[in-house]
């Protein structure tokens, strides 16, 4: 499979880990629709705790993501180059140095989130839902960091049908799953929204051993040899380099993410909701964007390992391609039935209208989106990833508080002038990547 992804036509390479990478995404996203619907079910309230808690998880989720893209970056790379055992060494470091990293965060989010929330404007049952439910998912943190770890290994040889497979099956063990937790079942009692955070983490639990699994088969590791798991410095200083741009760049999307609910839940409880319904109805557009980019990260790595640098360019212009193309299409969806699908989650017009008033200004800079997810997965894949962090300062902390407080505190407007001041943010960063990509790609051709 590595050799052909140096060799083989771009489009369908892309085509080829894109599509299994934005099912399972699909999958994934529906997974989390499936919780907001349970939630639904439970209360308003209920649905604003799975929104305010889903930020402080983002954080820790964030920076498994970020080490695990960069773990995939230097397998690439190294598969590109031929030396399969320098590739394996990375592979047997991350399956340590990834969870341990999750670990210790979520100690600390153990005892910051509540004082967040509260921050927030969460109190009396809303923050004793947002509390128990996060919590929850801190204590399983260690097999969702380590599936991490397990789907960078394979994504670095381009497999992403595994974890398509384990998000198709946990979607539907979801929706079993959250019932019998929720409302009870033989020995174990109604748990309510501590119900859905204990079907995320036993669906978890059963993902973590098929990954194990798959891995094996690849033969890049094997877990009978536990000195290869010990310490190694060198390498993980090599993970800190590649991967703490990437990271803080997840990172500041999380404080992204924080610092944005904190200017919608000025509004209400209800712009609250409305904004966590809206957000999982965004991402389902956005899919094939992490699709693209996940294939465009293993490509440029692979690639530029191997030295092919015009496949490095072509693959940043078929990927935007289809980027644009799917950017419209998700257009014409959300504009025309964008309303319809968020009352499906909550009846209450005035969470439906915040909702929809979110999801009306978002689908406008899809193409944005796509053009900065490539650009970041570029940068990993040459091992440039220096400028993600300063991106997603700007995006997400700096425009975002400036902008934020002028709209909201300031001018006191309404809930939909925040998200246009949130979309020319965007819109924004995303030149700026662009731009600044196409000139480091344009170096490297020079060089060569």
């Amino acid at each position: 499979m590595n050799k052909d992804l140096t060799t083989k036509e771009i489009p369908s390479l892309i085509r080829q880990i894109a599509i299994p990478t934005s099912t399972g995404m699909f999958f994934n996203t529906m997974y989390n629709v499936v919780d907001t619907f349970y939630a639904g079910l439970i209360s308003t309230q209920a649905i604003a705790a799975l929104s305010l808690s889903f930020t402080i998880y983002f954080l820790i989720m964030g920076l498994g993501y970020g080490f695990s893209s960069a773990v995939t970056a230097l397998m690439g790379n190294a598969f590109g180059e031929e030396d399969k055992s320098k590739a394996s060494a990375y592979g047997y470091k991350a399956l340590v140095f990834i969870p341990v990293i999750g670990m210790i965060l979520s100690v600390v989010g153990y005892f910051v989130a509540p004082w967040l929330f509260v921050l927030f404007g969460a109190s009396d049952e809303y923050l004793d839902m947002s509390v128990t439910y996060v919590n929850i998912i801190f204590i399983g943190s260690v097999f969702f960091m380590l599936n991490y770890s397990l789907n960078a290994i394979l994504v670095s040889i381009g497999d992403t049908k595994t974890y398509r497979n384990t998000l198709i099956a946990g979607f539907f063990l979801n929706l079993i799953l959250n019932y019998l937790f929720i409302y009870g079942f033989w020995i174990v009692s109604a748990l309510g929204v501590a119900g859905i955070a204990m079907a995320t983490v036993l669906i978890q639990v059963i993902t973590m051993t098929y990954m194990i699994y798959k891995v094996t088969k690849t033969g890049i590791i094997d877990f009978t040899k536990v000195k290869e798991f010990l310490p190694n410095i060198a390498i993980y200083k090599e993970f800190l380099v590649q991967g703490i741009p990437s990271c803080f760049n997840m990172f500041i999307m999380g404080i992204g993410s924080l610092i944005f609910i904190y200017f919608v839940s000025v509004y209400d409880v209800a712009a609250v909701a409305g904004y966590g319904i809206g957000f999982r109805v965004e991402q389902l557009m956005l899919l094939p964007a992490l699709g693209i980019s996940i294939s465009v990260l293993t490509l440029v790595s692979n690639n530029y390992g191997a030295k092919k640098y015009d496949r490095v360019k072509q693959i940043v212009s078929v990927s935007l391609k289809y980027g644009f193309i799917v950017s419209v299409v998700g257009l014409v969806v959300l504009t025309t039935l964008g309303k319809f699908i968020i009352s499906l989650f909550d009846s209450n017009e005035q969470v439906v209208n915040y909702g929809f008033e979110y999801v009306f200004v978002e689908v406008w800079v899809f193409y944005a989106y796509f053009i900065l997810f490539v650009c970041v997965s570029v940068l990993q894949g040459i091992k440039k990833p220096k400028m993600i962090f300063y991106i997603a300062l700007y995006r997400q902390i700096i425009a975002l508080v400036v902008l934020g407080y002028i709209v909201v505190k300031y001018l006191e407007l309404d809930f939909v002038y925040l998200c246009i001041a949130n979309a020319v943010i965007v819109f924004s960063a995303s030149i700026f990547a662009y731009f600044y990509t196409v000139k480091l790609l344009k170096e490297k051709l020079e060089e060569a």
